[in-house]
């Protein structure tokens, strides 16, 4: 793809309106707008994520899923595009895959808590669920293709595996919700 962006400061959506790629014109409220907002809003979190150490196998996860979701936003910004790949749900479905098989099995609720990097990766699994719901939304007012919710569905399940892998990274584990009756029956 060309350069596209001659200027950042257009003001053409001084009125409440924003360009879609096909170059129709949407209120900025729109259904489609806010979906491309809550994916854009979840790839800058997976860039702060990034700045955390963490396994160079998880990192190079994580940049191909920044490019995937910058796909994701190019085709919700052009009605009737396609640019997020099938073979894309499939790399995320081999990622869960192999990264769960390490863990131990999860018999308890966990707390979205624990290493700085086990935070923002629960941060990040949020994010794709509500950008998730967006694309959900969209998809009941317009024709959407099944791929965006796909992805973002198996993208938040492997941020919750990946949060529990980085507690784990330097010796920790998972943080265990305790429920106010659990709580009752732990002697103080």
């Amino acid at each position: 793809m060309g350069k596209r962006l001659t200027q950042i400061a257009t003001r053409t959506g001084d009125n409440g309106t924003t360009g879609l790629g096909d170059n129709t014109r949407v209120p900025k409220h729109s259904a489609r707008v806010q979906a491309m907002g809550d994916v854009d809003e979840l790839n800058s979190h997976l860039g702060l994520l990034l700045c955390e150490r963490l396994p160079p196998s998880v990192s190079e996860l994580l940049v191909e899923v920044q490019h995937q979701l910058f796909n994701l936003g190019g085709e919700l910004s052009i009605p009737g595009f396609e640019l997020l790949k099938p073979e894309a749900v499939l790399t995320l479905d081999q990622a869960l895959a192999q990264h769960n098989a390490a863990l131990p099995k999860l018999e308890e609720f966990i707390l979205p808590a624990g290493t700085r990097a086990a935070a923002q990766a629960h941060v990040c699994r949020t994010v794709a669920r509500r950008a998730e719901r967006s694309v959900v939304a969209l998809g009941a007012a317009e024709p959407l293709r099944d791929t965006p919710r796909h992805y973002l569905n198996r993208l938040s399940d492997l941020m919750f595996v990946l949060a529990r892998v980085l507690n784990r990274m330097d010796g920790g584990d998972d943080v265990y919700w305790r429920s106010e009756r659990m709580a009752r029956q732990v002697p103080e």
